[in-house]
C-alpha cells in the first residue's frame, strides 16, 4: 500500500472517529439562528465548544460568557469543519460552494426573478419586489407607470428594466421610495426610454439608506426628444456602492436631466458617467446638492457631452461639506458647439479632495463658456480650453465652515443621535430603528478563515471562491468590504476586520487587556417608538474610558469591522414601555466625549444643532453590533 493511500485511510478513519464522538456527545442542530442560545451539551470538538475554551483561556475575569457572541460561532460539525478546512488549504472550496454556504450559514447568492413582458396600459406597482421588466411599456402613448415602495427593506433587491418605455410618446414613469432601507440593491436600466418623445422619468427617494447600491444605466434615454429625467434624493445615506451611467442621453434632443440631493450623506459612493449626452442637441443637465456631506465620494465624467450642440451643464453646491473625495473630468465637453458649463459652490469640502480636468472643453467652437465660482482648491487642469473660462472666487484654501446648507434639508432619523443628559431615569425619548438589516450569517472557524484570501491583490481568487462574475453584485460586496478593511486608520484609530470570534477576542484584548467585557443592546424592542428611560448604570463608574466597537460588514461570512474608540462613556439603560412602564429592553449606549475630529456636517450635528468639539454625541449599540470595555 502506497504512502498516499495510507494518508487517505488515516484521514477517513479520523473523520469516522470524530463522527462517532459527535453523535454521542451532542444532539445540537446543524444550523444556527440569530436568537438561538448555545446548547448545554456541546460536542467538545465543535467550533462553538472551541470558542468557549478560547474565551476561558484569554479572558481573565470569571464573568458569564456572552451568549450573543457564542451563538455567532460556526454551526459546522466537527467533520464538516475539518473537511472544508482541507478544501480551503487546497484552494478547492469553489467546487463545493453551495454545500459550504449552506452548512456554514453563509450568504452567497442572489435570487433571480422571472421577467414581466410588454404591456399596453398604465401600471401601478406598489409594495412590489424583485422583478425583471423586458420591453415593458414600449411605444406607449401618454399615461404613467408608478413604482411606489418598490423592493423596500429587502436583503437583496435585484431589478432590471430592459427596453422599458422605449419609443414612447408623452409617457411618464415615477420611482418613489424605491429600494429604500435595503441591504444590497442591484438594478439595471438598459435601453430604458430610448427614442422616447416628451414625458418624464422621476426617481425620488431611490435607494435611500441602502448598504451596497449597485445601479447600471446603459444607453438610458438615448435618441430621446425632450424626455425629462429627474433624480431627487437619490442614493442618500448609503454605504459603499456604485452607479454607472453609460451612453446616457446620447444623441438626445432637448433632454433635461436634474440630479438634486444625489448621494447626500453617503459613504464611499462612486458614480461613473461615460458618453453621457454625447452628440446631443440643447441638453440641459443640472447637478444640485450632488454628493453633499458624503464621505470620500468619487465621480468620473468621461467623454461627457462630447460633440454636443448648445448643451448647458450646471453644477451647484456639488460635493459641498464632503470629506475629501475625488472627481475626474476626462474629455468633458470636448468638440462641443456653443456649450455652457457652470460650477457654483463646487467642492467646498472640509477636508480637501482632488479633481482632475483633462482635455476639458478642448476643440470646442462657438460661444462655449465655462464658469467656476467659489470653487474649492486642489484641482489639476490639463489641456483645458483656452478661451471662455472664468474663475470667480476660486479659493486657494478649503473652507472648514458650513456650506450654508440648511440643517432641515438633511433628514436624520429621530433618536439616532442624542445628548448624554437624555440618559436620565424617567426621560421620554425616541428609540431609532436598531434592528439589524444584514443577512443572518455565522463566523467561520479560524481554521478555515485563516486559509481564505482577504486582500485586494487576491480579489480574483476571492471571486473564484464565491462565484462572483465581473460587475456582479457579489463582486461589489467583496470589493467594498476589502476597501473598508484596507482603508488607512484615521488619526488615533486602531482597526481590524475579523472573520472569526477568536480574532475578535484577540483584537479586543490587544487594545484593552485580558479583563474585558463585551456588551450589546439586549433586543430590538422599542425600535422606532417613544420609550421611557429606566435605571441607568455607567460602565466603569461612568468614568471616561476607551472601548473597542465592532460593526458588521456585508460579506459572505460574518465579518466585523472593529476599531478602538478613545474618550467615551458607556452606559447600560433600562428601556421601558411608555404605556405599561414595563421593562422591554436593556440598551447599551456609547457617548463620544471628544468630537473635535468629526466633520462639521456629520449627521449628529445636523440632528443636535452644534459643531465639532462643542458637544458630546451618544448613540445606541444596534442589534448584532457590540462594544468591548475593561471589566468592572
Amino acid at each position: 500500500m502506497g504512502r498516499e493511500e495510507v494518508t487517505q485511510m488515516t484521514i477517513l478513519f479520523f473523520f469516522l472517529l470524530l463522527s462517532i464522538l459527535s453523535f454521542k456527545a451532542s444532539s445540537a442542530p446543524t444550523s444556527v439562528h440569530k436568537q438561538n442560545y448555545p446548547s448545554t451539551q456541546l460536542n467538545p470538538f465543535s467550533p462553538r465548544a472551541s470558542l468557549i475554551r478560547y474565551w476561558k483561556k484569554h479572558i481573565s475575569n470569571s464573568l458569564p460568557k456572552p451568549p450573543f457572541l457564542i451563538t455567532k460561532a460556526s454551526p459546522l460539525s466537527t467533520v464538516d469543519s475539518a473537511f472544508f478546512s482541507k478544501l480551503a488549504s487546497q484552494n478547492s472550496l469553489s467546487s463545493h460552494l453551495d454545500s459550504f454556504c449552506s452548512l456554514a450559514n453563509l450568504f452567497c447568492s442572489f435570487d433571480s426573478k422571472p421577467s414581466l413582458g410588454n404591456h399596453d396600459q398604465d401600471a401601478n406597482f406598489a409594495l412590489y419586489s424583485n422583478k425583471h421588466f423586458a420591453n415593458y411599456g414600449r411605444a406607449n402613448l401618454g399615461g404613467i407607470d408608478s413604482f411606489k415602495n418598490y423592493s423596500n427593506g429587502l436583503n437583496s433587491a435585484a431589478d432590471s428594466f430592459i427596453r422599458y418605455s422605449r419609443e414612447g410618446t408623452g409617457h411618464s414613469e415615477t420611482f418613489t421610495n424605491y429600494a429604500s432601507d435595503g441591504n444590497v440593491a442591484n438594478a439595471t436600466f438598459g435601453n430604458y426610454g430610448a427614442g422616447a418623445t416628451g414625458g418624464s422619468v422621476e426617481f425620488k427617494n431611490y435607494d435611500d439608506r441602502v448598504n451596497v447600491p449597485g445601479l447600471q444605466f446603459i444607453t438610458y434615454d438615448s435618441d430621446g426628444n425632450n424626455h425629462k429625467l429627474s433624480f431627487s434624493t437619490y442614493s442618500g445615506d448609503t454605504n459603499s456602492g456604485s452607479q454607472a451611467f453609460t451612453s446616457y442621453g446620447k444623441k438626445g434632443n432637448g433632454v433635461p436631466a436634474e440630479f438634486t440631493s444625489y448621494s447626500g450623506d453617503s459613504n464611499i459612493i462612486e458614480s461613473t458617467f461615460t458618453g453621457y449626452g454625447d452628440l446631443g442637441n440643447a441638453a440641459n443637465d443640472t447637478f444640485k446638492g450632488y454628493g453633499i456631506s458624503g464621505n470620500n465620494p468619487h465621480n468620473n465624467f468621461k467623454s461627457y457631452a462630447t460633440g454636443a450642440n448648445s448643451a448647458i451643464d450646471s453644477f451647484s453646491s456639488y460635493r459641498n461639506g464632503a470629506n475629501v473625495g475625488q472627481d475626474s473630468f476626462l474629455s468633458y465637453a470636448r468638440n462641443t458647439n456653443a456649450g455652457k458649463v457652470s460650477f457654483t459652490n463646487y467642492g467646498k469640502t472640509f477636508n480637501p479632495g482632488n479633481d482632475t480636468f483633462k482635455e476639458y472643453g478642448k476643440g470646442s467652437e462657438g460661444m462655449t463658456t465655462i464658469d467656476f465660482k467659489t470653487y474649492g482648491p486642489d484641482r489639476s487642469f490639463k489641456d483645458y480650453i483656452e478661451k471662455g473660462v472664468s474663475f470667480a472666487g476660486y479659493t486657494n484654501k478649503s473652507s472648514s465652515s458650513s456650506s450654508g446648507r440648511s440643517v432641515s434639508s438633511s433628514w436624520v432619523e429621530p433618536g439616532k443621535f442624542f445628548r448624554e443628559s437624555m440618559l436620565k431615569k424617567g426621560n421620554v425619548m425616541v428609540m431609532p430603528d436598531i434592528r439589524d438589516s444584514m443577512p443572518a450569517r455565522s463566523f467561520l472557524p479560524r481554521s478555515i478563515v485563516s486559509k481564505l484570501p482577504f486582500s485586494s491583490p487576491r480579489l480574483s481568487e476571492l471571486k473564484e471562491i464565491f462565484h462572483a462574475p465581473e460587475n456582479s453584485t457579489m463582486e461589489r460586496v467583496l470589493v467594498n468590504a476589502l476597501a473598508e478593511c484596507e482603508r488607512a486608520p484615521s488619526k488615533g484609530e486602531t482597526k481590524r476586520c475579523v472573520g472569526s470570534a477568536e480574532d475578535m477576542i484577540d483584537f479586543a484584548v490587544s487594545v484593552l487587556g485580558r479583563n474585558v467585557v463585551v456588551r450589546t443592546t439586549e433586543n430590538v424592542n422599542g425600535s422606532k417608538k417613544n420609550v421611557i428611560i429606566g435605571s441607568v448604570r455607567g460602565v466603569n463608574g461612568g468614568e471616561v474610558t476607551k472601548s473597542v466597537s465592532c460593526h458588521q460588514s456585508l460579506y459572505p461570512y460574518l465579518l466585523y469591522y472593529c476599531h478602538s474608540v478613545p474618550k467615551v462613556r458607556v452606559y447600560e439603560a433600562e428601556i421601558l414601555d411608555v404605556e405599561s412602564k414595563a421593562k422591554v429592553n436593556l440598551g447599551v449606549a456609547i457617548c463620544h466625549i471628544d468630537t473635535s475630529a468629526w466633520g462639521p456636517e456629520h449627521g449628529a450635528f445636523l440632528a443636535l444643532g452644534s459643531r465639532p468639539g462643542q458637544i458630546e454625541v451618544c448613540h445606541w449599540i444596534f442589534e448584532n453590533d457590540m462594544t468591548w470595555t475593561i471589566g468592572d
